[in-house]
């Protein structure tokens, strides 16, 4: 993510309230009313639907301060069926789901009930769990606590007829899908034999499905099992990250957390496991990270800028840069088999006093450039690994420093220490005759560009190994389907890498870690070979030539989507078709890859609205086509690999396909011209959405998001279109 997605002031100061660590705060709740529901009956209706099939209906009693019977009577009535056992891995795994579903319905107090968390956990987690409560909007919007009521005549006859619709519109009858929620993480860890593929430099990625805030005290959530390590091994892959927060892993001056040896021996006992697949285990650190202004009494001189509430830990002061060499040396004394670290130092979250751009308000930091500051928080990182005895490997990552002083960064930084760059930044663009430039990750656009090129020459200059960053499984644009099967363009990009003769390539942020042809095909590349070897190792010789067809098919169509960074994280391109329609203007602003709403202004970013449609429109058209084509070539004997390329291929049509009718819907309505055509289209958009997730639990899916939506979800959206068509009823 970037800066720009949360503002300048930084993570601390936009969170808004008081707090770290234990004894943490909740945000204040916002003057703000809710979202409106009026296709349900009543809030507490809208409530037992979202909950259904994540949280067991005794909890949803508990917390909403009714029966079990009351609970079940409800769903029943709706046309939901019978309750869902709701299975641990589940309740485990589903918690940003849950929050996220109901962040417009419940309050505080019923929210906590509902989830079975304390306060404190709840504030960890909107803080650290990937940046969960700028997702949100950061605000919680006012809402009055659900209750339960007695149905009168009218909520009955609306009971009814959303179960008729219901059973009308899914004949069926399998509302929650064929393919249980979470289902693959049981596939993906399941023991398989596949020869691990010799990689030529490092490629690392994330896990598919680990919990992004405190992996490593949940040893019954295992980030890596040895089933899904051996199959990235087998798609070259030779690393994995995770992300590291420094106060949860080691002892500092201004923190010790008492379950610091514990994720140290969980962190060994996987760097082990993983070195026998062939892998090494990376940190991800972006640190130090701020601190309540109350929390410097008496250490004044380790205080640097500050935001609202919160102030940096000054990187210029000794016993701050001691704190960091020793926690660093602690970690890889304790973890020898660990690969390395990888940082970021400027944007995400506050950390040094130049990370947002703010040094010259430090006494101290105000006599040292940005780059110098930048360079010493790596040089500390450096430092602690050497002090260990210098097994693991740095890299300093150049995400967001400025181009005024990234070449000076770079010369700054210690020898042997690795430089990485996004290798798609910066590259020009033009979509539906409308000029810009990638300022983030793209699989539509194809790099490397004049900023990656840059440093890379930079760290050539210093004799520095030069690593690219890319996304080649699925990216921002979409991450609702485990790949996007652009592979031609994931094929070019490695091409392009390989001339460039960088030493080594992440292959995803947080999302894009599944094992898929789009990791093979760079490794692929990268030793010789080309997309159509892989294609014939993949499906055969007899497959082969319709495959690399409807892969070069569908990276064309991507090539035409209207990118923009402003978009790319507003727009309803993760929610699809889940995203309701909004009958009037809700005024709330979209959220980072969280909540759109109705805000198509944020949503089209750059672009006119109607080319934004249309390009969009485009896109979902070139992907559709390139799907029935290979149905049609594969014929009746279509093997599973192939009917996954198709299904994920028609899942991406469908959502971007659904954001441009969402945002002909909003035309319409804000013009008070006819808006049903928009509504129909989004309800067959759903219903075979619905059909395909039902199939394939992996759609909707995204690990720092977890469930984007579920099919109850797609059910709903149903019904609310019924509901818009028949003029605000049923």
């Amino acid at each position: 993510m970037t800066r720009r997605a949360f503002g300048a002031l930084g993570l601390g100061a936009a969170l808004g309230w008081a707090g770290r660590g234990r004894g943490e705060a909740l945000p204040g709740v916002s003057g703000r009313e809710p979202v409106g529901i009026p296709h349900f009956p009543t809030r507490f209706h809208a409530y037992v639907w979202r909950n259904w099939q994540l949280v067991e209906t005794g909890r949803m009693a508990a917390a909403a301060g009714t029966t079990e019977e009351q609970v079940l009577r409800t769903g029943k009535a709706m046309g939901l069926g019978e309750a869902p056992v709701i299975p641990g891995s589940v309740r485990a795994r589903s918690a940003i789901t849950v929050i996220r579903r109901n962040w417009h319905l419940l309050p505080y107090e019923q929210l906590l009930a509902l989830l079975g968390w304390t306060a404190e956990k709840l504030a960890f987690a909107l803080k650290e769990d990937d940046f969960l409560y700028i997702k949100l909007g950061s605000l919680k919007p006012k809402c009055a606590p659900v209750k339960w009521a007695e149905p009168d005549g009218a909520v009955k006859r609306r009971e009814a007829e959303m179960a008729a619709v219901v059973k009308e519109e899914f004949l069926g009858g399998n509302l929650l899908g064929n393919d249980a929620l979470f289902s693959f993480v049981e596939r993906l860890s399941a023991p398989v034999e596949a020869a691990p593929r010799k990689a030529g430099g490092l490629r690392f990625c994330s896990s598919y499905f680990a919990l992004y805030g405190d992996p490593l005290m949940e040893p019954g959530l295992d980030p890596y099992p040895d089933g899904y390590l051996a199959r990235l091994a087998a798609c070259g892959v030779n690393g994995v990250w995770l992300q590291g927060l420094l106060t949860k892993l080691a002892a500092t001056p201004w923190e010790n957390d008492a379950d610091a040896p514990k994720r140290r021996e969980n962190l060994r006992k996987l760097t082990e496991r993983a070195a026998r697949h062939g892998m090494r285990v990376f940190l991800y650190l972006n640190e130090p990270r701020t601190l309540p202004v109350a929390a410097f009494q008496g250490k004044e001189g380790w205080r640097g800028v500050t935001a609202g509430e919160y102030a940096t830990l000054c990187t210029s002061a000794e016993a701050v840069r001691e704190g960091l060499r020793e926690a660093v040396a602690q970690i890889c004394r304790d973890v020898p088999e660990l690969g390395g670290f990888f940082t970021i130092t400027a944007s995400e979250n506050m950390t040094n006093c130049w990370s947002h751009g703010l040094g010259a308000k430090c006494p101290r930091c105000s006599k040292r450039s940005a780059a110098e500051v930048i360079a010493g928080v790596n040089a500390c990182f450096d430092e602690g690994i050497k002090a260990a005895g210098g097994k693991q490997r740095l890299i300093a990552w150049d995400w967001a420093w400025s181009d005024a002083w990234l070449e000076e960064a770079v010369a700054k930084l210690p020898d042997g220490v690795s430089t990485m760059s996004v290798s798609e930044w910066s590259l020009p663009i033009e979509r539906g005759g409308v000029k810009s430039e990638v300022g983030e990750y793209s699989i539509s656009a194809v790099g490397p560009g004049p900023r990656a090129r840059r440093n890379w020459a930079a760290a050539r200059k210093r004799k520095l190994p030069a690593l690219a960053k890319i996304q080649a499984g699925n990216t921002w644009e979409l991450s609702s389907v485990p790949w996007i099967p652009a592979v031609a363009n994931v094929a070019q990009h490695a091409a392009n890498l390989k001339a460039e003769g960088v030493d080594g390539i992440m292959l995803g942020w947080t999302l894009g870690g599944h094992p898929s042809p789009n990791l093979e095909v760079v490794e692929e590349v990268m030793a010789g070979g080309s997309m159509q070897s892989l294609a014939r190792k993949r499906y055969g010789e007899a497959m082969a030539e319709a495959v690399v067809a409807f892969w070069k098919e569908c990276s064309a169509a991507f090539r035409e989507f209207p990118y923009h960074i402003g978009g790319v994280y507003s727009a309803p391109y993760q929610m699809g078709p889940a995203n309701l329609l909004c009958p009037k203007a809700t005024g709330y602003a979209a959220t980072m890859v969280g909540l759109p709403y109705d805000d198509l202004r944020a949503w089209r970013s750059i672009y006119p609205a109607e080319v934004w449609a249309k390009q969009l429109e485009k896109v979902a058209e070139g992907f559709k086509a390139a799907a029935e084509r290979l149905a049609k070539a594969a014929g009746a004997g279509v093997s599973a690999g192939i009917r996954e390329e198709i299904r994920f291929a028609e899942a991406a049509a469908l959502h971007w396909g659904s954001a441009a009718a969402q945002a002909r819907y909003i035309l319409a309505r804000d013009a008070g011209s006819d808006r049903l055509p928009f509504v129909r289209k989004e309800k067959e958009a759903a219903k075979r959405l619905h059909a395909l997730q039902s199939e394939d639990a992996r759609i909707g899916f995204e690990a720092t998001n977890q469930y984007y939506y579920v099919p109850l979800d797609l059910v709903e959206k149903v019904l609310q279109c019924r509901w818009l068509e028949a003029g605000g009823g049923f």
